[in-house]
C-alpha cells in the first residue's frame, strides 16, 4: 500500500482530474467509481481496475477485506492508495464517502455488432443521471448494445457510472456515434417516440423481433432528421394531464413492453 497525504502530490491530482474533466477520461481512458456496490460489480464482470483508493479509517473493516481479497485474486501486484479522511473525502464524488474508490479503464475494443439484438441509440442526453438510468434500463431489459451520439453525455462519468448501477459493465456501448448512417438502411426496424400526429401507439406494434430504439434529449426529443429515418414513431398513450415523459421514464415503458410481448410469445 501506498500512502497520499498531500493535495500537491500528482498522483492525487491526477485522479481528481479523472473525476472532473471528461476529456481526461478520454485521453487516459479511465474513470473513477465510487464505493462497493460498483467495485463489486466490474469484479462480477471482470471488469480492468487499475488501482483501489482507501481511506485510512476504512482498513480494518470486513468489506475492505473482502475487496482487497478478490482484487488480489485478479491482480496481486494492483496498486493500492492509502489516505486520510479529509484527503480522500476531498477526492470523494459523492456528499457521504463510503471510504472506497476505485481507478477503471475504460473499454478500447468492443465486440462486433452482429446485428441479432436490440439496440438503444440516444441523440443529445445530456443529463448524467437521466443516461446512467437509461442505461441500466437497457440492461435491465435485455439490451446490450448503445449507441451514444456526440451531444450526449459521456457515459462513464462518476455520475453517470453511479446512476447506472453497474449497468455500463454490462453493455456495449459506443460514443460519439454518427446515428443518421446507423439508421439509414438499417436491417432492424427504427423506433423512435414521437408525440406528432403520425405517431402510432406503443401498444399496436409487434416489437417481438430486434428493434433500435432512438430516444432523445430532455426537451427536444429526436432530432427530425432522425425521426424520418423511422419505420414507426411510436407514442405512449397518455390518459393524464401530462404531455410527456422524462425519457428514462420513456425508455422504460417502451423496453419493458417489449419485453412483454416476447415473454408473453415464448
Amino acid at each position: 500500500m501506498k500512502f497520499i497525504s498531500s493535495r500537491d502530490n500528482p498522483g492525487f491530482k491526477r485522479l481528481r482530474a479523472l473525476l472532473d474533466d471528461a476529456r481526461m477520461r478520454r485521453t487516459e481512458r479511465a474513470s473513477i467509481i465510487d464505493g462497493e456496490h460498483l467495485l463489486q460489480a466490474a469484479l462480477d464482470a471482470d471488469w480492468p481496475i487499475r488501482q483501489l483508493l482507501l481511506r485510512e479509517d476504512v482498513l480494518e473493516s470486513a468489506v475492505v477485506a473482502d475487496v482487497l481479497q478478490r482484487l488480489k485474486n485478479v491482480d496481486p501486484e494492483l496498486p493500492v492508495l492509502v489516505m486520510a479522511p479529509a484527503l480522500f473525502n476531498a477526492l470523494s464524488p459523492v456528499l457521504t464517502p463510503t471510504g472506497m474508490l476505485a481507478e477503471i479503464a475504460l473499454p478500447s475494443v468492443l465486440a462486433e455488432d452482429s446485428g441479432a439484438g436490440d439496440v438503444l441509440a440516444l441523440a443529445g442526453v445530456q443529463d448524467a443521471g437521466n443516461l446512467g438510468s437509461l442505461l441500466r434500463t437497457a440492461v435491465a431489459a435485455g439490451v446490450t448494445r448503445v449507441w451514444l451520439d456526440a451531444q450526449t453525455t459521456q457515459a462513464w462519468s462518476p455520475k453517470a457510472l453511479r446512476a447506472g448501477m453497474g449497468a455500463q459493465f454490462c453493455l456495449a456501448i459506443e460514443e460519439g456515434c454518427d446515428l443518421l448512417p446507423r439508421l439509414t438502411g438499417s436491417s432492424r426496424p427504427v423506433l423512435v417516440t414521437s408525440l406528432g400526429p403520425a405517431s402510432v401507439s406503443l401498444y399496436a406494434l409487434d416489437l417481438r423481433q430486434p428493434n433500435i430504439w432512438v430516444f432523445g434529449a430532455e426537451g427536444q426529443g429526436v432530432p427530425a432528421v432522425l425521426q424520418a429515418l423511422a419505420q414507426h414513431r411510436v407514442r405512449i398513450p397518455m390518459p393524464g394531464k401530462i404531455e410527456s415523459l422524462n425519457v428514462g421514464a420513456a425508455a422504460a415503458v417502451c423496453l419493458f413492453e417489449q419485453v412483454r410481448q416476447r415473454e408473453v410469445a415464448a
